[in-house]
């Protein structure tokens, strides 16, 4: 597709919020600022869009929010966007302003959603990865994934002290329902005694074998990590099952929850989203349009949406190997 002159740029985060999105928003409108160009903030995601919450952006909008948690354009999903009448309200709305193409920053949905409206209306759209969950292909990492490992982790740490105080069996629950990116990488980071994740099922009879063992070895603390889609149940649930077998066990669970998702992001991932936001603006006025902007070897690349969103993107053998090593 020939390039198009593009003049207004209009910047949306949409689905759950993740570390570093105000930081992706930020480098968006700079880099739309060092173009040119007149940048619009769509808040509330696709709704806003479809009731037409939109305002022309400046400087000051975004003023001391590169060390902000969440999303100063807030979330909302919608259901009326996954409507053709409701994408056409939205396009409408974005016709009233003058905005002749979109940065779209969220997770799979909202990319979807970014391709649907590029192949029903044409207009130009580049994606960026945001989602603490990193479960999105055409990038080593998403934007807020670094920060939710270290928030999980920092949770575990305190944990493990009266895990340890009191010979406890700790199960924690980290997010991750189809994902288990967190759950390793805070395990590893951890210690933990076991990992359970979306994508390796860990039989009930397997993790007991394991506790077991290394109560032998006389280990002062025992944390199971549970990705929230680990197994067939939730962490209690699990706890419940390994009671049943381990009945001499004292054994608690605490669910880390949306937890992970606040907080200041790290230096990581302000960098990633800088970067990333700057490469947004840049591919739009190149021509790459319907793409995501990710990172891999700290290289940026494009990668068409349908492809980042419909490719599994696979946990590194390697880190499930430590993993394995470092648990027994």
């Amino acid at each position: 597709m020939t390039p198009k002159t593009i003049k207004k740029i209009g910047v949306l985060t949409s689905g759950g919020d993740s570390p570093g999105m105000n930081a992706a928003i930020r480098a968006v409108v700079r880099a739309g600022f060092y173009y040119g160009l007149e940048m619009y903030g769509i808040y509330r995601g696709y709704e806003g869009m479809i009731q037409d919450d939109i305002k022309k952006l400046d400087s000051r909008y975004i003023t001391h929010i590169l060390e902000r948690g969440g999303t100063f354009l807030k979330s909302a999903r919608s259901a009326e966007f996954r409507t053709p009448e409701g994408r056409k309200k939205a396009f409408d709305n974005l016709q009233s302003h003058g905005i002749d193409a979109l940065v779209v920053i969220g997770g799979d949905g909202s990319l979807t959603g970014a391709h649907l409206f590029f192949e029903e209306y044409g207009i130009p759209s580049i994606g960026l990865p945001g989602t603490i969950d990193n479960d999105l292909s055409g990038t080593d990492l998403t934007i807020g994934f670094d920060t939710a490992c270290n928030t999980a982790i920092e949770a575990i740490d305190k944990i493990r002290d009266t895990a340890t105080s009191h010979d406890r069996l700790f199960f924690v629950e980290v997010m991750g329902r189809d994902a288990g990116f967190i759950a390793i990488n805070a395990g590893i980071g951890s210690a933990a005694a076991a990992i359970l994740i979306p994508e390796r099922k860990t039989s009930i009879e397997a993790l007991v074998d394991k506790l077991k063992t290394r109560s032998k070895a006389k280990k002062s603390s025992n944390i199971v990590i549970v990705a929230e889609g680990g197994q067939s149940g939730s962490a209690q649930q699990i706890a419940d099952e390994v009671k049943t077998f381990l009945p001499h066990y004292d054994i608690k669970v605490t669910i880390l929850g949306h937890l992970q998702r606040g907080g200041s992001p790290t230096s990581f991932d302000r960098l990633l989203a800088s970067k990333l936001g700057v490469a947004a603006v840049e591919g739009l006025l190149q021509g790459k349009y319907d793409v995501m902007a990710g990172m891999i070897n700290n290289k940026i690349v494009y990668t068409p949406i349908v492809k980042a969103i419909v490719d599994d993107k696979e946990l590194d053998e390697e880190d499930l190997r430590v993993a394995n090593i470092l648990s027994t």
